[in-house]
């Protein structure tokens, strides 16, 4: 099975990368913290290996588990390591500090933004926004496995990530372009800013997007 490279070691690495050696892929994890990476590693055992921020990317899909602007970062630091990679951007643009805007131009997303940064040649594709970490190491919310919506112009992105997430479990939905993703980061932006409490400290990361018959 293909090898992924998942960039960062937060929680949402972590959930990616269960559902991808669930999936039977081998899992290369970059993060800037040592001690976290070695830490990630250890825990998902077999199937996974570590190395820090600018090591060489050896999986064909790329996961930037990372918020946005450091994925926009990441992009740059690696250059034309990812031409020909499948680039997936998982970051939702939201102004943590009030849930109340994203930090992306108007007309644009976070995707698109890290695009343009990235390497022409470099398959980006937008997917896994709309599900949180618990409920995505579960793979599974109220019972049932998860979505994963997919943008991206590449219709051949599409379908090798489409391919990943339907083996992990979950169940992978095209939703066209790009741009699409605009409209997937402002749901999580209604989605966040309804669950966040008042304080900031209570909030609910237990749920996740999906569509019913």
């Amino acid at each position: 099975m293909e090898q992924v490279t998942i960039i960062g070691s937060g929680n949402m690495a972590r959930a990616i990368a269960i559902r991808m050696l669930a999936a039977r892929h081998s899992v290369q994890i970059l993060g800037r913290n040592g001690q976290k990476t070695r830490d990630l590693v250890e825990f998902l055992g077999a199937g996974a290996q570590g190395g820090g921020e600018g090591a060489a990317i050896e999986g064909g899909i790329v996961f930037l588990a990372v918020p946005y602007e450091e994925g926009k970062n990441t992009v740059l630091v690696y250059g034309e390591a990812l031409a020909g990679k499948v680039v997936v951007d998982i970051s939702n643009p939201v102004d943590l500090s009030t849930f109340d805007r994203l930090l992306v131009p108007a007309g644009s997303s976070a995707v698109e933004e890290i695009a343009r940064h990235a390497s022409p040649d470099a398959h980006v594709v937008k997917a896994f926004n709309t599900c949180l970490a618990k409920p995505l190491e579960a793979g599974t919310v109220a019972g049932l496995p998860l979505d994963v919506f997919i943008a991206g112009e590449s219709e051949q992105a599409k379908v090798k990530v489409s391919a990943v997430v339907a083996a992990s479990g979950l169940r992978p939905i095209d939703v066209g372009p790009l741009r699409r993703a605009r409209e997937l980061e402002a749901m999580m932006l209604l989605v966040m800013g309804l669950q966040a409490s008042p304080d900031q400290d209570n909030f609910n990361w237990d749920t996740s997007l999906k569509l019913l018959p």
